[in-house]
C-alpha cells in the first residue's frame, strides 16, 4: 500500500489551460486527443513553456492538426535539431471520432479549440472542445452569474461565523 502511495507525484498534471476558450465559447463537447510531438517539445513541456491560448483544431485531408500552439524550446535543446515553436502539431483521433467532428464543423458550424494541455501517466494529452461562439450579451450573462456566485459563497461564509 505505501509503494502505490509513493509513485503518486505531489504536483498537478496540467501543463496548460485555455481560460479564454471557456469565455469566448459555449462548450457543447468535450474529446480527448493525443499528440504527435518532437523530443524537444517533451522536455519543454516538462518546464512548463508551452501556450495554448491562441491556438485552435482545423481537419485536413481526415487528419486533425493543432494550429498556431506555442512551445517554447529550453535553451539546452539539441543543437543539431531545428525548433520551430509554432508548428502545426497532428492530433491523434479514431477515424470514427474524425469524422463525427468533420461531420459537426461542416454541416452543424462548430469550432474545435483546445481547453486544456495535461500529462496522463508519460503521455501528453489534450482536451479538445466542439465549440459554438458566444455573443456579446451572453458574456455579459456569465459574467453576473459568476459575480452572483461569488457574492453568495461570501455571505454564506459569513452567515456560519
Amino acid at each position: 500500500m505505501t509503494k502505490n502511495n509513493a509513485k503518486k507525484k505531489a504536483g498537478s498534471s496540467t501543463i496548460a489551460l485555455n481560460k479564454k476558450a471557456r469565455h469566448e465559447y459555449f462548450v457543447e463537447e468535450k474529446l480527448e486527443a493525443g499528440l504527435e510531438l518532437q523530443g524537444w517539445e517533451v522536455k519543454a513541456m516538462r518546464a512548463g513553456k508551452a501556450n495554448i491560448a491562441d491556438s485552435y483544431v482545423f481537419i485536413r485531408n481526415g487528419e486533425a492538426f493543432l494550429f498556431a500552439a506555442t512551445i517554447t524550446p529550453l535553451n539546452v535543446a539539441s543543437t543539431h535539431v531545428v525548433c520551430d515553436p509554432m508548428r502545426s502539431r497532428k492530433l491523434l483521433l479514431k477515424r470514427r471520432e474524425l469524422d463525427r467532428l468533420t461531420g459537426k464543423i461542416e454541416r452543424d458550424g462548430y469550432t474545435i479549440v483546445p481547453l486544456a494541455l495535461y500529462w496522463s501517466k508519460s503521455w501528453v494529452k489534450i482536451e479538445i472542445g466542439l465549440v459554438k461562439g458566444k455573443k456579446s450579451h451572453d458574456k455579459r450573462q456569465d459574467l453576473k452569474e459568476r459575480d452572483w456566485k461569488r457574492e453568495k459563497d461570501r455571505m454564506m461564509k459569513h452567515k456560519n461565523r
